[in-house]
């Protein structure tokens, strides 16, 4: 996990047709933690959104052999349940409940241990490249997290 990058997946642990369970490591350090809070570190629950929400985008485009990019377009049902401090690792789920008409529904889940964190519904926006460089980009970042071989 790379906060000031948005890289929320470190790894790609599992993958079936509707279903990617992701690694994500929570840094020692970053300068979100600086303001969120100083003396008590949290990871700030929109990053544990965005974890989800980068799981879900990443089974989205896998499932459409990356001719299609995933964009979050909106979240309901967010509920985080627990503190997240830096140094933590993370699973973060991600189930396809729909997938049509320009658009996928998934349930999204962080957890640390046994222990969950986050969870969401997440509705993502699939649409073709806008630009051409994108396409390459994100198939190099699927190779290092071990979606792509």
């Amino acid at each position: 996990m790379r906060l000031e990058y948005f890289e929320m997946v470190d790894r790609v642990l599992e993958r079936e047709a509707d279903r990617l369970v992701a690694l994500a490591r929570v840094p020692e350090e970053s300068p979100v933690f600086d303001g969120h809070f100083p003396g008590f570190p949290l990871l700030p629950g929109v990053l544990m959104v965005e974890a989800m929400a980068q799981a879900a985008g990443w089974l989205v485009v896998a499932r459409h052999g990356f001719t299609r990019m995933a964009v979050l377009a909106k979240v309901s049902e967010a509920k985080l349940r627990g503190m997240v401090r830096p140094g933590a690792e993370l699973t973060v789920t991600a189930e396809l409940i729909h997938d049509g008409s320009g658009y996928a529904v998934l349930r999204g889940a962080v957890n640390e241990g046994t222990a969950r964190a986050a969870e969401a519904e997440l509705t993502l926006k699939t649409l073709p490249f806008p630009a051409p460089g994108l396409e390459p980009a994100l198939r190099a970042r699927a190779t290092a997290i071990g979606l792509l071989p």
